[in-house]
């Protein structure tokens, strides 16, 4: 693996803060300074500064929300929606080789927080540093669809979980996704940023562990007793064709969070090494138990696994109602930790703008900024609630979310902004062409993944009726 350095713009770079020549950089690198830190002041990125906390967890807490984040009760899809449709060897191979490929990424884009000095706190602050305005607003877009779609997913997942626990047979999916995103939102009011969120991540690493465990030890039984199953891909050629790419969206999905800059603002100094870490404990220990569900339920249920493999359980009652009550409070807190950005983005822009007294106050938990949390984060739950309740494809939803987001965020772009800031003599000729044969792959497999993406959801609306019960 190339060794990952902490990034300084080269000097002939035009990233040199005080030199800054255009009206966009004198704009963007406007030093921002942030007394959160009790052991140094931070210059961060972008001219408003940020209502969020910067600087202030250790390397542990973010490696948690890492963890939270992959770990979501999304991984009761994966046997489905990775093995079933590449099969055995060509899935695990890929399986392997997604994660090794997105720990380097990962690393890659981690070492470029700091550029001069300055920490970005922001995915499209980097963006505009490297590039300019038009690339921040392009990443802008590319990282919040990714948001709202994952996050759709998430409370598309927390109503199939209600309605699972009720047992209620006479009552649709879509009340149940409604009261689902009305607990989202009540959980997001009183949480006001992701340092707030870290005790909540610890402990949905638990809750993520009980519904694993459920799954594989249930799945093992299940597969002692069961006939032999059946591992042929399903579909005709063609449909085999759109399933193995969106089997690599979901991959790309399962590894990367897309928010890793907003994550890593809130980790201490210094700020490549602590990510690091983070890391790497997401990349082992945090694997492990969505790589053992994967295989566990495709072993135990075949090409014939769920979506959902808490479907294909055959019981106890009592231990499948256990884990559906696990994935929809785990799926409570990891929607949180995804929609951060978003949260950062109402929060500083918009409800001191919208709401003056807002800006006065520095206590979270003061009348007014609860106020504005509900109203303003009400209004993006609330969105994301009826698109969820609209369409309630979850499988869709996660491919589309890999392929919109991963393969340009954490792939392709990385790369490019590695050769922007540390330039093409500094790189020398092997590792140049490394970097420019990522970046012209994961925009090829961009496209073919959102196609197949879409073409799924095309498929499964003209199947089902708007609000269908799923």
């Amino acid at each position: 693996m190339e060794a990952i350095p902490h990034i300084s713009a080269p000097p002939q770079q035009s990233f040199d803060i005080e030199q800054a020549g255009s009206a966009w950089e004198q704009h963007q690198v406007s030093r921002r300074i942030s007394t959160d830190d009790p052991e140094r002041r931070l210059v961060i990125s972008g001219p408003a500064g940020t209502t969020h906390s910067v600087g202030q967890d250790p390397w542990w807490a973010v490696g948690f929300h890492l963890v939270a984040a992959v770990n979501t009760a999304f991984i009761l899809g994966y046997p489905a929606l990775i093995l079933a449709y590449l099969g055995w060897t060509t899935g695990l191979i890929f399986i392997v080789g997604g994660a090794a490929l997105s720990f380097y990424n990962n690393c890659l884009l981690g070492s470029l927080h700091e550029i001069n000095g300055v920490r970005h706190i922001r995915y499209r602050d980097l963006a505009e540093t490297v590039y300019g305005p038009f690339m921040s607003k392009l990443t802008w877009f590319i990282q919040y669809s990714n948001i709202s779609i994952a996050n759709v997913g998430l409370i598309i997942l927390g109503g199939q979980s209600l309605k699972a626990i009720s047992g209620i047979t006479g009552m649709h999916l879509a009340p149940w996704i409604f009261i689902a995103g009305t607990a989202y939102l009540c959980f997001a009011t009183v949480v006001p940023n992701l340092s707030a969120l870290r005790h909540f991540s610890a402990f949905s690493l638990a809750l993520s562990f009980t519904y694993t465990m459920v799954a594989v030890i249930i799945s093992i039984k299940d597969g002692l007793q069961a006939a032999p199953r059946n591992y042929s891909l399903p579909g005709t050629t063609t449909n085999q064709a759109f399933n193995a790419i969106g089997a690599l969206a979901t991959i790309a999905f399962a590894f990367n969070t897309g928010i890793l800059p907003e994550m890593q603002a809130t980790i201490k100094s210094p700020t490549s090494k602590n990510i690091n870490k983070a890391l790497w404990l997401q990349f082992t220990v945090g694997s492990v138990p969505f790589i053992l569900l994967t295989i566990v339920g495709y072993w135990a249920y075949g090409n014939m696994a769920f979506p959902y493999l808490l479907i294909n359980l055959s019981g106890p009652k009592w231990a499948i109602t256990l884990a559906n009550v696990t994935a929809l409070l785990q799926a409570l807190v990891v929607f949180h930790i995804y929609a951060t950005p978003m949260y950062e983005f109402l929060d500083t822009s918009l409800a001191q703008k919208m709401f003056p007294a807002v800006k006065e106050q520095t206590n979270n938990y003061s009348f007014q900024k609860i106020a504005s949390r509900f109203l303003l984060r009400g209004i993006f739950i609330g969105v994301s609630t009826f698109l969820g309740a609209l369409l309630p494809f979850f499988g869709d939803f996660i491919a589309l979310t890999g392929s919109m987001a991963a393969f340009t965020l954490q792939g392709g772009l990385i790369h490019h902004m590695i050769i922007k800031v540390r330039g093409t003599r500094n790189l020398g000729p092997f590792r140049l062409a490394w970097h420019w044969a990522n970046v012209v792959v994961n925009i090829i497999v961009t496209f073919a993944t959102v196609a197949a993406a879409i073409h799924y959801l095309v498929h499964d609306a003209s199947m089902y009726h708007a609000f269908a019960d799923i």
